[in-house]
């Protein structure tokens, strides 16, 4: 008898002991390019739209790289992205744990009409993630996204912020010794990675973020960045396609940052509010606002495009615990104009793109997953944000106030316990 380890994650407690000799994959082979014997949840669910249908649909649409005239392929594309997707909802991280999730769950794959020819080798994952597109990948994760996109969109009121930031890949290294960095475009509203935009070698996100803006709808919506999307060229696209941006402020534009806090002395602002204070994470928090007009306080304004708006942003912190007291002020740059409400809430919002960022590295455990090339990791990035965007399409397709609230460790925990679970969460419509 032997036991299998590091299987809490998607079994609880249970201790689970099997035959050696018992086969875990068919006696028989079937070719790889057979159709689907899904179950008749699957059949009947074809055409709703239901999260786990629109998986399949997106795994099929990833174009095999692998010769579909020669060589031995016993498994499916499809199926093997497919395997990677349930193993990461449910917490697995490695090529092992992805592995052994299959074989437990090999008769249950089956009745989907996946893994027909039992589970793919760690050797046959590693092939597959390093020889698939990963741009070809990354625009079907769009297509993916976008579908559910609108369809949330149209549950929530308001004017959407896209927010966009890169993410160091901390699991790979370069050949200069650099990690590989992925700018995203994030919706505030929905919850879901609309598009991807991997960094090239030698390069950074100020080149990159041009390019994922070209691939988004952005027209009367509203984009947030950090200090580094700071550039003419950036902000021309911005208005060109017709939508608003807030851009923090610092060093990296020298003139016109220190020729803005100059100027902030001796001119009062349009509005000024405070909200707090709050409690949160073992801090007291009271966050100042406070509105200027740029036409006052931007020398150089011919060459952002036209008028701006200036916000300073000014938090005192106390730390609940012991006391200690921090100040803090940062400045952002804004299109919209001066009397716009609530332009501190735009401020907040680009902060959820970096709990995205945090929720991948400790839920996915994206960092400490070790990827040799560049492509790998791409690959490795999307299949992870597609994960962690299930969850967000889950809870906003949800009705109930208490699953709108659960979060993703929590949600996790839940379709780990067992593959009911799993499929009854992804039958959400």
């Amino acid at each position: 008898m032997v036991k299998w380890p590091n299987f809490r994650n998607f079994i609880g407690d249970k201790q689970i002991v099997m035959s050696k000799n018992k086969p875990l994959d068919q006696n028989g082979l079937i070719g790889a390019n057979a159709l689907n014997r899904t179950t008749k949840l699957v059949n009947k669910s074809e055409i709703n739209g239901s999260i786990l249908d629109r998986l399949m649909c997106f795994a099929r649409s990833v174009p095999d790289f692998r010769r579909s005239g020669k060589g031995n392929i016993q498994h499916r594309l499809a199926d093997i992205i497919m395997l990677m997707i349930f193993a990461r909802e449910c917490g697995c991280a490695g090529r092992a744990d992805i592995i052994e999730f299959g074989r437990h769950h090999l008769n249950k794959f089956h009745k989907l009409g996946i893994l027909m020819n039992g589970v793919p080798s760690e050797p046959t994952l590693c092939r597959v993630e390093n020889g698939i597109n990963n741009h070809a990948m990354a625009d079907r994760m769009q297509e993916f996204a976008e579908a559910f996109h609108k369809e949330l969109l149209k549950k929530e009121c308001g004017t959407e912020i896209i927010c966009i930031d890169g993410k160091a890949e901390r699991g790979t290294v370069l050949k200069n010794g650099r990690n590989p960095d992925i700018v995203s475009a994030y919706s505030f509203n929905t919850g879901i990675t609309l598009a991807t935009e991997a960094c090239r070698e030698k390069s950074n996100e100020i080149k990159a973020v041009p390019r994922l803006i070209d691939r988004l709808d952005i027209a009367g919506k509203i984009v947030t960045a950090d200090a580094m999307s700071m550039q003419k060229d950036i902000i021309d696209r911005i208005r060109s396609k017709g939508a608003d941006f807030l851009i923090e402020l610092k060093a990296n534009q020298r003139a016109l940052r220190y020729g803005v806090e100059d100027r902030l002395r001796v001119h009062a602002p349009l509005y000024s509010y405070t909200t707090g204070p709050e409690l949160g994470h073992g801090r007291i928090e009271t966050r100042t606002y406070r509105i200027y007009d740029g036409l006052e306080i931007i020398a150089d304004k011919e060459k952002w495009g036209g008028n701006m708006t200036v916000v300073e942003y000014e938090s005192d912190t106390v730390k609940k615990s012991t006391g200690a007291h921090t100040s803090e002020k940062r400045l952002y740059v804004s299109s919209l104009p001066g009397d716009t409400p609530a332009l501190g809430h735009f401020v907040r919002s680009h902060w959820s793109i970096e709990s995205m960022h945090w929720g991948l590295d400790v839920n996915l455990m994206q960092d400490s997953i070790r990827r040799k090339s560049p492509g790998a990791a791409r690959n490795l990035d999307t299949i992870q944000r597609i994960v962690f965007s299930v969850f967000s399409i889950w809870k906003g397709l949800r009705k109930k106030r208490s699953d709108k609230k659960k979060g993703v460790a929590e949600l996790m925990r839940h379709v780990s316990m067992s593959f009911t679970r799993l499929l009854r969460f992804l039958s959400q419509k």
